[in-house]
């Protein structure tokens, strides 16, 4: 179907902006917290707390996330977007509050390290980290470490991808879900068809993907890891069932349904929504796009169901 017209009068309107790969990091990171408080989100109340975890020395921010009611809760430990060298827990604060009301779940989300001052594996060794803290503290937290989860969009879908592959090879923490919105699944493919129709104009352009892994990785030596890019990974078994959401119009599109297909293929519980219409990054636009409000409140279904005390 056409491109959302409410998109397309968006993308319109910031043409004259510049590509962020155009931009050094820096002015990046302030363009996207520019264009996201230029946002009117009505957000649901919950409460959050801002807490800096240690872990093996080193400082990881984190905001909490607590849904009304009592204890101990499920936890969804999300990793934001932004192609591993931009976001932070500001920039994604609405959608957990989003997912924190709608899936009845505790959110941690946490702000790893970013590129190109912290290449891989920085960014994934704190994501881990922030998981395995959060299963150890659970009582102090009032989380149940029986139904935790791990999520993230764009750059985080990756992150939240490779964390659940480490967690199911460390032998825990036990995963009962990942939500992965519009992910980052393998390095850039010129031949995949999405990333030829999408590849400008739609927001996220391919030109961006190249700049984002090349902060990422700085050489394409890691290009075919794992844990760069899970769509690489031989053994996808014993992983926690998959909530993925693609966007048509979206460079990531094609690699985001190649890796549910995998995932399904390896026994792996997994459930693929292409959003037509939509572009990349559209939950951002939750409560003001109705198209984005469904898909937020179907994932958020997903989770409350994976995370109940009867489901297993």
């Amino acid at each position: 179907m056409p491109l959302n017209p409410r998109i397309r009068k968006g993308l319109d309107r910031a043409r004259d902006l510049p590509a962020w790969s155009s931009l050094s990091p820096a002015q990046a990171r302030l363009a996207l917290a520019a264009q996201v408080s230029a946002f009117r989100i009505t957000a649901p109340p919950v409460a959050s707390v801002d807490r800096v975890i240690t872990v093996d020395g080193r400082d990881i921010p984190t905001r909490l996330y607590t849904p009304p009611g009592e204890g101990p809760f499920p936890l969804l430990v999300y990793f934001h977007g932004g192609g591993f060298v931009l976001g932070s827990i500001d920039t994604h604060d609405t959608t957990c509050r989003f997912l924190c009301a709608g899936a009845a779940a505790m959110v941690m989300s946490v702000g790893y390290r970013l590129a190109p001052e912290h290449r891989f594996p920085a960014g994934l060794q704190d994501c881990m980290a922030a998981l395995q803290w959060s299963a150890a503290h659970a009582e102090e937290l009032g989380v149940d470490p029986g139904r935790m989860a791990v999520g993230g969009d764009s750059g985080g879908g990756n992150l939240a991808a490779v964390t659940a592959m480490c967690a199911r090879d460390a032998g825990g923490p036990p995963l009962r879900a990942q939500l992965l919105i519009y992910p980052v699944t393998d390095h850039v493919n010129l031949e995949r068809s999405s990333y030829v129709e999408c590849a400008e104009g739609f927001g996220l352009t391919r030109a961006d993907m190249e700049w984002f892994w090349a902060h990422y990785l700085g050489d394409d030596s890691q290009t075919d890891n794992p844990l760069v890019a899970p769509l690489k990974a031989k053994d996808l078994s014993g992983l926690p069932p998959a909530f993925i959401v693609t966007a048509e119009y979206d460079v990531l599109r094609d690699e985001g349904e190649s890796f549910a297909e995998k995932l399904s293929a390896a026994g792996t519980p997994t459930r693929l929504v292409r959003c037509q219409g939509m572009n990349h990054g559209f939950w951002i636009l939750a409560s003001i796009l109705d198209e984005a409000t469904e898909s937020v409140q179907q994932a958020c279904a997903w989770l409350r169901e994976r995370l109940s005390k009867t489901n297993s």
